[in-house]
């Protein structure tokens, strides 16, 4: 069977990605694409590397019947995405790449992206989508929110560590480089290759950056108590991937040990030999996450490694992973490309 799928807001960096997977998904057709600012227009004028594909014109969202279609990706801006969903047909499987449904408290998702949350009926039913450890509920929902790429680097290299209780809760920093891709693809003044090359910097530093609503509800429900992290993201003059380097305070054997048997029937997470550490050119353009243990010279701390690329693992791959098993496909199909290198 071939499920019909709608991809809503195409023109972004996220929807482009939708695009290039699911055009060869055996199982999944795209229907619809969207993209209000471009509608009319050619996938081909919009991305070029994507002229080779039979893909319908881009439409305003308002134009597109949605009744014909299983499943929509919603690729939106955060607070759009939620009005947009709260139109669609009640029986529409929805995977949203938006954070609008990924804090399961109203107010807190106030307090982090300063707007009201206007759909708080459908929050209560939507899934988080970090698919290693949601399938159950993923397979079973409507509304699946797919997490945020740098939540999904660090919650890969820590989930399993806080559930084994082989790590001191007080004492986590996240230290993440990121590239440039994730901020999207609106012209920023700060994004220019001038203002960005040939240098890194930190942003939303001292605890502001939205993911940590993300690490801190998981966290914490992981612990059965609040767990709050230090985390510190870098921008790097790289188009796609994220590295996470998180120090902890643990046995590395326990620590290695552990990921090694949390990960090791995971098709996608690849847990590196002891006191190897990954690089992003190994995973870019796939839906593979690697993740490497290293020993501190210091007695019982450890530096545990997270990279993946952003658009694909961190995003869009983690959304057609999440709509294959929404919609019964085998989880990994159309997701086993190898990375591009170099």
């Amino acid at each position: 069977m071939v499920y019909k799928v709608i991809i809503l807001g195409a023109s972004g960096y996220t929807g482009a990605e939708l695009v290039r997977l699911i055009s060869s998904h055996p199982e999944m057709s795209i229907q619809a694409l969207s993209a209000d600012r471009k509608a009319g227009m050619e996938i081909s004028a919009v991305f070029p590397h994507l002229r080779h594909l039979d893909l319908p014109k881009l439409k305003k969202i308002a134009d597109i019947d949605m009744l014909n279609a299983d499943l929509v990706f919603c690729a939106l801006p955060h607070a759009t995405s939620q009005s947009v969903i709260m139109e669609l047909p009640r029986e529409l499987k929805i995977v949203d790449l938006s954070a609008d449904f990924r804090i399961n408290d109203t107010s807190v998702y106030r307090k982090w992206y300063g707007k009201e949350h206007y759909a708080p009926d459908i929050q209560k039913d939507a899934v988080y989508g970090l698919t290693e450890f949601y399938r159950a509920e993923i397979s079973e929902a409507r509304v699946v929110a797919c997490t945020g790429c740098n939540a999904a680097a660090g919650q890969f290299a820590l989930r399993p560590l806080i559930s084994a209780n082989a790590i001191n809760l007080e004492q986590i920093i996240i230290d993440l480089k990121t590239g440039v891709s994730g901020a999207g693809r609106s012209p920023k003044e700060n994004l220019l290759h001038a203002e960005l090359s040939e240098g890194m910097h930190a942003y939303s530093a001292g605890g502001q950056h939205r993911h940590l609503a993300e690490f801190d509800q998981e966290f914490s429900k992981l612990a059965g108590r609040p767990v709050k992290v230090q985390f510190t993201p870098h921008l790097i003059p790289a188009n796609r991937g994220i590295l996470a380097t998180v120090y902890v305070e643990g046995d590395p054997i326990v620590i290695y040990e552990t990921l090694k048997k949390s990960y090791k029937n995971e098709p996608f997470i690849h847990v590196l030999p002891l006191n190897n550490h990954p690089s992003t050119r190994h995973v870019r353009g796939s839906n593979y996450c690697h993740i490497g243990v290293v020993a501190d010279r210091v007695k019982n701390r450890t530096i545990v490694f997270s990279a993946l690329d952003n658009l694909t693992k961190g995003s869009s791959g983690q959304a057609v992973q999440n709509a294959n098993l929404m919609l019964g496909c085998s989880e990994t199909t159309g997701l086993l490309m190898a990375p591009i290198f170099p």
